[in-house]
């Protein structure tokens, strides 16, 4: 899996926040979750593999949104697990 974070300039409110994350989940496929923060400036995708990065900008710049930066890392889903790695 993969985590992408997308510094974003001009989302200034919770509505923003979902018209961000609805704009991700519409133009990124097998998205797992999408989390924005307007008081971070930044949306948070986990996804199955590297999203591209010139359609999530189009996509979002499309909505008035500036688009700072875009990277992505390999991510490691974190939890309680009831059973020891051998």
């Amino acid at each position: 899996m993969t985590k992408t974070v997308i510094r974003i300039e001009g989302m200034m409110c919770g509505m923003c926040e979902s018209h961000v994350n609805d704009t991700v989940r519409n133009t990124v496929p097998a998205v797992h979750e999408v989390k924005s923060s307007r008081k971070n400036g930044e949306t948070i995708i986990i996804t199955d593999n590297v999203p591209d990065e010139s359609e999530l900008r189009a996509a979002i710049e499309k909505h008035g949104y500036r688009v700072l930066s875009v990277t992505s890392e390999p991510y490691e889903k974190k939890g309680f697990s009831l059973f020891k790695k051998k």
